[in-house]
């Protein structure tokens, strides 16, 4: 632990990145395993990752912007909220103009412009997308720690980290054993499932380096961290989580996950 202190800040995004690449590659592995997963297994995760999201977005980042804009003098609701509103509508963006397909969904059900790339890609690129903003809050918490400010602790990115890289399990499994069943061999499986995490140290490393050589931008970058999860969240996780007949256990899994990712970053922030 000593030695990662002792790192820059942006090598501590790029490692803590690394982390949630690699439990991303963990929950695909469960290919070699399984050939499926029961769906009130996949709602739970599915729901977990929701509420890890959701209490990451406000303990992490928006608590923090809206700290650090007060702390400078300035209007403390302002970079929250252009930044929350910024963050959802990159999101919505991306989901327009990049085809991708979410897990579950008929090929004919992909979103965005029509193409004939294979299933599977569009598969990975639907989880990929939605990484970039995980990638990108890890990498910001850290530039966050670099810029000084008293409500930013390296506790509280590390926690940041560890939440990300919890919820990261169910999405590598949930790109990987659709695959298998479809007929992918399990290590064709596994590695389009751990594909979808390596947008991560891309994201982490160019947040942190974006917030570290322009400060007065932290807590506009917080908040659009913050606004491009909880789009993945609404968009995404709960529709997915609650679309079965399991809408009880996803629930309780959300609420499991905003539980522990609350009591990581009060615990280490």
């Amino acid at each position: 632990m000593e030695w990662f202190l002792e790192q820059h800040p942006v090598m501590q995004a790029f490692i803590a990145t690394l982390f949630t690449w690699a439990v991303t590659a963990l929950g695909a592995a469960f290919v070699f395993f399984f050939k499926q997963i029961k769906k009130k297994v996949l709602d739970a995760m599915l729901g977990f990752a929701a509420g890890v999201m959701i209490a990451a977005s406000y303990w992490s980042l928006l608590a923090p912007a809206i700290e650090m804009s007060k702390n400078r003098g300035g209007s403390p609701w302002i970079p929250a909220v252009v930044g929350f509103l910024l963050g959802g509508a990159f999101l919505f963006a991306a989901d327009k103009l990049i085809p991708h397909l979410h897990p579950g969904f008929k090929t004919e059900e992909a979103e965005g412009p029509k193409t004939s790339w294979q299933r599977s890609v569009l598969l990975v690129l639907a989880i990929t997308i939605h990484n970039i903003p995980e990638g990108l809050a890890v990498g910001v918490a850290f530039g966050a720690v670099a810029a000084g400010l008293p409500s930013a602790a390296i506790g509280g990115a590390i926690a940041l980290a560890i939440g990300i890289g919890i919820q990261n399990f169910p999405e590598g499994a949930a790109v990987s054993i659709p695959l298998r069943r479809e007929g992918f061999t399990r290590r064709r499986a596994f590695a389009y499932g751990q594909a979808s995490g390596m947008v991560e140290p891309v994201a982490g490393v160019l947040g942190a380096l974006a917030v570290v050589r322009m400060t007065p931008i932290l807590p506009y970058a917080l908040a659009f961290a913050a606004g491009a999860m909880i789009y993945v969240v609404i968009e995404e996780l709960v529709p997915e989580s609650q679309a079965g007949k399991h809408s009880d256990v996803a629930t309780i899994g959300t609420m499991l996950g905003f539980a522990v990712m609350m009591l990581l970053d009060v615990a280490l922030g």
